[in-house]
């Protein structure tokens, strides 16, 4: 359990355009729909947790989720998808899993490839393809990475 922070202004577009006005007009409404939005996102996913809420508080863009999740990895993945969504600053992690070691993570920056941060992490940039499976299924391909995402970066066997 705990709070992850995440760049508001980067990730997947599932607000729509017209989400601050409709926070402005109601913020309750919008509260809910950002929230399903999230959750839905997830799903598509393919991810699950027993008794997976979602709930998203406009005014500090700060998104909490709960359930129970069958394992550290598939927390850590719907704690990546509820984060990386333009408009979320912030996830308030309050999600059970199978104890394990403490998520590691890494934000992207201008220029990083999946290969420079796994030279960075493991000391060799041939290793990227562990980054890339550990974030399946957000990531459909190796080079679709953007500045200001957050990767989970899995520890090596």
């Amino acid at each position: 359990m705990g709070m992850f922070s995440f760049l508001k202004d980067a990730g997947q577009k599932l607000f729509g355009s017209k989400h601050e006005e409709a926070v402005a007009a109601d913020p309750a409404a919008a509260s809910t729909a950002a929230a399903q939005a999230i959750l839905d996102y997830i799903g598509a996913q393919g991810l699950t947790a027993d008794g997976l809420t979602v709930a998203f508080e406009p005014t500090s863009s700060t998104v909490t989720v709960s359930g129970n999740a069958a394992d550290a990895e598939t927390k850590e993945k719907i704690l990546l998808c509820a984060g990386n969504v333009e408009g979320v600053s912030c996830v308030n992690d309050n999600m059970t899993a199978p104890a394990a070691d403490e998520p590691v993570f890494h934000t992207v920056k201008s220029g990083d490839t999946l290969s420079a941060i796994s030279k960075q992490v493991y000391g060799d940039a041939n290793k990227y393809n562990a980054i890339f499976e550990a974030n399946r299924p957000m990531l459909s391909s190796p080079d679709k990475i953007y500045p200001g995402q957050s990767l989970r970066i899995p520890k090596l066997a």
